[in-house]
């Protein structure tokens, strides 16, 4: 292999200078070179290409892929220092712009480190999981489970394949959840992923963790990162309908109303305004909010209103209903009218055919039989 790299580091920064060939056979070497730049967060990563003397398809295809996955992990990655053959290379494949491959290296050279990197202990990964993963997996796994030595090699495969799950937990950073917090759901799926993989179906274990570790962490957010939970019914919904947003604003090349997404969904439109109106239900509102629109530092608990005085007539109400419910109707009726429809007793006696006298006496009754009836309640 006719490849050397030599690394320069300041802060939030690497440059990797590479010399000799970068082909099919070394491009993987730097990739994983760049993988680890990741695990450390680093931000920008510069690949001097002016000591390569060729560059093929392999390689290229290699570079545009950590371009793109730098900007899934918030990190830029790009090429400098691209002349003659490898210049041209780049420009008949269109990676040139994408790479910036003409833009000037801002690095000079007596700050540069150039620490030599000993390429034979780099150890190449299946993607982005460690190489060798599996075949100690089979091992481990015709071990005895009481035996140590399987003990041991469980340990070094979580380890090994540890910076592997913390990037797939970057992916689902930049929102409520603290990084720390995702990195530990990581581990987690990842330590299950271990224990349930079974080498014998001839699968890579990369193949199989991918989905376990992103399944933890979307079980996480489902489960565990909500201040309110929300009921499966409406959890459903709230996705259906975020899929179909972004589905339809690539269709449409414009945000979609509630008609658009109640058409694609085959749902009524009260059930999209239930579901966005939940998507806000995630995280409750601290009262301890400054109150919007106030110059002062007046919260939002300041806003609320104090306790009602109806509040204590609440049970009273409710017993009252009760006892009236006992009463004869027609003293009901009285009661009804006297009381709700602010009528006389003249009134209500030409409205029921009795005299005056007569409706004074069962007013009288019926407040007595409420009376009598409340305190014994």
């Amino acid at each position: 292999m006719d490849l050397t790299i030599k690394v320069s580091q300041r802060p939030d920064a690497t440059l990797l200078e590479c010399a000799g060939v970068l082909d099919y056979a070394s491009a993987p070497y730097l990739r994983q070179i760049v993988f680890e730049q990741f695990d450390a967060r680093t931000s920008e990563i510069a690949i001097d290409v002016t000591g390569v003397r060729l560059i093929d398809a392999a390689a290229i295809k290699i570079l545009l892929y950590l371009r793109r996955r730098g900007e899934q992990l918030d990190a830029e990655v790009h090429v400098s220092g691209a002349a003659g053959v490898g210049l041209s290379a780049l420009e008949i494949a269109g990676a040139a712009k994408a790479l910036r491959a003409y833009d000037r290296l801002e690095w000079p050279v007596p700050q540069r480190e150039r620490r030599p990197v000993d390429l034979e202990s780099v150890e190449l990964g299946h993607g982005q999981w460690p190489a060798g993963v599996t075949e100690r997996l089979l091992r481990m796994a015709d071990m005895d489970p009481a035996d140590p030595a399987r003990f041991r090699v469980r340990e070094q495969v979580i380890r090994q394949c540890l910076p592997a799950a913390h990037r797939l937990a970057r992916r689902y950073e930049g929102g409520s959840e603290p990084s720390a917090d995702l990195a530990q759901v990581a581990a987690l799926g990842l330590v299950k992923a271990v224990d349930g993989f079974d080498p014998q179906h001839g699968t890579e274990f990369g193949t199989y963790a991918t989905p376990t570790i992103t399944g933890e962490l979307k079980r996480h957010f489902r489960d565990r990162a909500s201040g309110v939970r929300l009921p499966r019914r409406l959890q459903e919904l709230r996705m259906a309908v975020n899929q179909a947003r972004d589905a339809l604003t690539q269709q449409l090349g414009r945000s979609p109303t509630v008609g658009d997404i109640a058409v694609y969904t085959d749902l009524a439109e009260e059930q999209v305004i239930e579901a966005v109106g939940a998507a806000q239900a995630y995280r409750p509102l601290s009262l301890d909010v400054p109150t919007p629109g106030m110059d002062d530092d007046s919260t939002m608990l300041d806003t609320l209103g104090g306790e009602s005085p109806e509040f204590g007539l609440v049970e009273y109400r409710e017993s009252l209903k009760r006892v009236i419910a006992r009463l004869p109707e027609r003293e009901q009726r009285i009661l009804s009218m006297r009381f709700y429809g602010n009528l006389s007793q003249l009134e209500i006696a030409k409205q029921v055919g009795l005299s005056q006298m007569h409706v004074s006496r069962l007013l009288a009754h019926a407040l007595d039989f409420l009376r009598r009836h409340l305190q014994e309640d």
